[in-house]
């Protein structure tokens, strides 16, 4: 009996020990996204992007109408619309949301969701605008787990993505770190998704540089994958930024790479395939950037060689510009580029870019008074948590700007009630 008790009231003890540490956690972790609000969103959003295969279109329009936080809570009840349970049904009883944090936060991985200030508004809202339009497999990411100390906006305010064929030649190698390196020099950010071949060489002639760059994967950040490049994903973690969409634990898979390639060619201004052949992930991603609206850049090769194809096929049917050195891509790109990320160009409007939710709540702010997302989201007729997601994007955009009374119209961005769209 005495044993029997001694064994209860231990376990009593390590019971009590466990749940003390699981507290002690949660409320570091809740410190470390700031307020509880923050901290609900970030849950709702790391349960959510466990239970969806990106890029669940419907899922993220469900989200954007309802708020993560309400939309979690109904995709764990199965009360959603058809389409939304289509993507979420086989996993939405998978509640790992912390289990995910804490793991992420031992790699020294954060989650960023489009709520945190370092969210990349403007270069993703390309994906926003395809999926008003209906294009298919097109969605933004609900969040993105990230390597690297570096505020993400910053890191993808000024991007080129540099990609290409796996079995590259070794012309194909040199010529993609030659604009890693000098696209560094220049100032910008490279962009590429850490395979072997065109993207590692494009990495590591970034880092030759001293310049930043971002690799985006197609599995979780803890899958060490590829295995020849986990040191180069420590070295681009040191300097730059890895990222997913994808929870930890989630293994590699070709039609993940090939969703992620979205987001190679969302985050860069324009998009530099190297080497490719006629069928291959890099025309995927140059494909995926002219959907988009972005620039897209080949360089020629040798007519004989297999890998060059894909490349000669998009020059020639006008699909990409040609491009012969870092300077032919830096031409292009702050000639057409800039064009496309400030929607500045001849006979363009300052809000041709929004969709149909940021021009309401575009037209909602005034230019003398400040407003409250609350009155926005009353004004606009778009949901409150619609709105917060909304505002910094009009802000990067140059179209809103913060004060203390609340959300102002910038001066320079016309409504549709003074001329404008």
């Amino acid at each position: 009996m005495r044993l029997r008790q001694a064994q209860a009231r231990a376990g009593v003890t390590r019971a009590g020990k466990f749940v003390e540490e699981l507290v002690a956690m949660c409320e570091a972790q809740r410190q470390a996204a700031g307020d509880a609000d923050r901290w609900t969103e970030r849950l709702a959003r790391a349960y959510l992007l466990r239970v969806a295969e990106p890029p669940a279109p419907a899922l993220v329009r469900f989200v954007a109408e309802r708020g993560p936080v309400r939309a979690a809570a109904l995709v764990r009840r199965g009360d959603v619309p058809d389409a939304v349970a289509c993507e979420t049904g086989a996993r939405r009883e998978l509640e790992l949301a912390e289990r995910d944090l804490h793991e992420a936060a031992e790699f020294g991985a954060r989650l960023v969701i489009p709520e945190d200030d370092e969210w990349p508004a403007w270069p993703l809202l390309c994906l926003d605008v395809a999926t008003g339009r209906g294009q298919r497999d097109v969605a933004p990411p609900l969040g993105f787990w990230v390597r690297g100390g570096g505020r993400l906006d910053a890191m993808v305010s000024d991007a080129v993505a540099v990609v290409g064929a796996r079995a590259a030649t070794q012309y194909g190698e040199h010529v993609a770190a030659e604009l890693g390196y000098a696209l560094a020099e220049a100032g910008y950010a490279v962009v590429s998704g850490a395979a072997y071949g065109i993207d590692g060489a494009a990495h590591r002639g970034t880092l030759a540089a001293g310049g930043a760059t971002l690799a985006v994967l197609g599995c979780g950040l803890d899958a060490g994958y590829p295995a020849g490049h986990v040191s180069l994903l420590n070295r681009v973690a040191e300097r730059g930024t890895v990222l997913t969409e994808y929870p930890p634990g989630t293994t590699p898979a070709r039609h993940r790479f090939l969703v992620r390639n979205r987001l190679i060619a969302a985050l860069s201004a324009g998009t530099v395939v190297v080497e490719a052949g006629r069928r291959s992930g890099a025309r995927n991603t140059a494909a995926t950037a002219g959907e988009l609206g972005k620039v897209v850049m080949a360089v020629p090769g040798p007519v004989g060689s297999a890998l060059s194809v894909g490349c000669h096929e998009l020059i020639r049917e006008s699909h990409a510009t040609l491009v012969a050195s870092a300077g032919d891509v830096l031409e292009t790109v702050g000639k057409l580029g800039t064009v496309a990320k400030r929607g500045t160009g001849a006979g363009q409007r300052p809000t041709d870019g929004l969709d149909t939710d940021g021009l309401r709540v575009h037209d909602a702010l005034a230019e003398r008074t400040g407003k409250a997302p609350e009155q926005v989201a009353t004004e606009s007729g778009v949901p409150l948590a619609r709105v917060r997601a909304l505002l910094p994007k009009l802000e990067l955009d140059g179209l809103a700007i913060p004060s203390e009374s609340g959300w102002r119209r910038a001066r320079s961005a016309p409504g549709r009630g003074s001329g404008g769209r």
